[in-house]
């Protein structure tokens, strides 16, 4: 990202027709590169911070699906961009990001595990806010909402659908073994009563 930019602004070129332009098959191309372009440096360490933050938690406490969900949101919520968004150029990780936030976000709290769950929370006090931004602010917004709800989208599709992946909620073996020991006191109850039911025959 950051080579891209200092290409582009030491070069004097515009590498605007890197994003994506919605419908329009000759820029499909565009939904791999479109993270590698943005307007200018503010948009970029704001993105770039954001990126680095949210995919180390990805990659260390998901690390074992991290790779599948890390592709799956880079690529299809640039599709999902390339199909419902205006006609003008969209650029910029923010798409991607998005994905990150909301995958993190609520795969703590489906898996109900309390380590994950702090994460979730970590998440939401820092980025909280980003959810106003997948809706138009103003009739001819000009942040790309469509690239921050198609990642959304696709960040809370992931968590749920690898719900069931690791990390999972360790299991309680102390519930376990008061289960066993609540079956042995019955059997042994039991015992005692047939013994008695012999004893008064």
């Amino acid at each position: 990202m950051i080579i891209s930019l200092v290409f582009e602004r030491g070069m004097g070129l515009d590498f605007y027709a890197g994003g994506i332009y919605p419908r329009r098959p000759e820029h499909l191309w565009g939904i791999f590169t479109i993270i590698f372009i943005h307007s200018g440096w503010s948009h970029l360490i704001n993105n770039l911070i954001s990126f680095e933050i949210l995919s180390g938690f990805l990659f260390f406490f998901y690390r074992e699906i991290a790779i599948k969900v890390f592709i799956i949101s880079y690529i299809v919520s640039g599709l999902l961009l390339w199909m419902i968004g205006r006609d003008a150029w969209h650029v910029g990780a923010s798409g991607l990001i998005y994905a990150l936030a909301f995958f993190v976000f609520f795969s703590g709290f489906i898996r109900e595990y309390v380590p994950l769950i702090a994460v979730s929370l970590i998440v939401a006090f820092v980025y909280g806010s980003m959810v106003w931004h997948v809706f138009p602010w103003q009739a001819n917004d000009p942040i790309s909402w469509e690239g921050h709800l198609s990642g959304a989208f696709i960040g809370l599709t992931l968590a749920i659908w690898y719900r069931h992946s690791p990390p999972q909620r360790p299991v309680d073996l102390w519930d376990d073994e008061s289960n066993d020991d609540e079956s042995s006191m019955d059997e042994f109850s039991s015992e005692i009563i047939n013994e008695n039911e012999i004893d008064s025959e």
